[in-house]
């Protein structure tokens, strides 16, 4: 049985909005920039109730045209590549600081100090 990954309470709470509402990724990312609250979002959705209302996913665009002038983000990522390049990004780090060291002393890790002549 495959290994479950655990996701913060943060980005669980988008995964389960998206499911639950059918939304896109498109849609998810542009809700998180506007700062909605994903356990809101049921609040929204009830379109058919109350029909003066617009669907979920057009509200979204059209509050993020609003805000941000454009109809979509420049570039669209899912939940799971944002939690798996969080995961990436410490060991990248690690990664460069131990080059940047590497290159910046290459003289001082070759050779032992030299002695004094007396």
């Amino acid at each position: 049985m495959a290994k479950q990954n655990k996701l913060s309470r943060q980005f669980q709470a988008w995964i389960d909005a998206r499911k639950k509402l059918h939304l896109s990724h498109a849609h998810v990312q542009m809700a998180r920039e506007l700062g909605i609250n994903p356990k809101k979002l049921g609040n929204l959705a009830n379109h058919r109730q109350e029909p003066w209302k617009l669907p979920l996913p057009q509200y979204i665009e059209e509050l993020y045209f609003r805000r941000f002038k454009k109809e979509r983000p420049d570039s669209v990522r899912s939940i799971e590549q944002i939690v798996a390049d969080n995961k990436q990004k410490p060991t990248d780090r690690r990664e460069l600081k131990r080059q940047h060291r590497e290159d910046s002393n290459p003289e001082n890790t070759a050779q032992p100090p030299a002695q004094p002549d007396c």
